[in-house]
């Protein structure tokens, strides 16, 4: 059996002349939208996207994806509730000034939450910590 798997990419110039490139995979177990939006965190978290950037509008996106409008209007929700994106009425989607510092923070508590999870597990099951922190290391470079 074989399967088509269409990738699709865009590439846009920011006002800084930088390229950025965003891909979408209709055959992967992430949702296209988690792709768009995942993939902007990055680049905002990462100092790509600078904060006023400009993003492509919701429908310029879409077309250039070949995918729903309201696809590319759940992946620019998520941002602009997780504080990465603004959105100005009749001018567009821009980087938000604020939010890397608390984004980070948010996620390294979700971070501590597992970790505590998995150390009362390894403390029931009578696994040491450097067995723990050996296995966390492998699975962090596993990825």
């Amino acid at each position: 059996m074989y399967y088509t798997v269409l990738v699709y990419i865009i590439q846009y110039d920011t006002k800084d002349g930088i390229k950025v490139e965003i891909f979408i995979n209709n055959h992967a177990s992430i949702p296209i939208y988690e792709q768009i939006s995942s993939q902007i965190k990055s680049m905002v978290i990462s100092g790509e996207l600078a904060a006023g950037e400009a993003l492509p509008s919701i429908r310029g996106l879409a077309r250039s994806l070949h995918i729903s409008v309201l696809t590319v209007q759940k992946a620019y929700d998520e941002l602009q509730a997780d504080g990465f994106i603004e959105t100005t009425a009749g001018k567009g989607c821009f980087v938000s000034a604020q939010n890397q510092d608390f984004y980070l923070e948010e996620q390294q508590k979700k971070i501590e939450n597992h970790f505590t999870e998995a150390i009362e597990i390894a403390k029931v099951s009578g696994i040491k910590l450097d067995k723990l922190q050996s296995l966390l290391a492998l699975l962090y470079e596993e990825e």
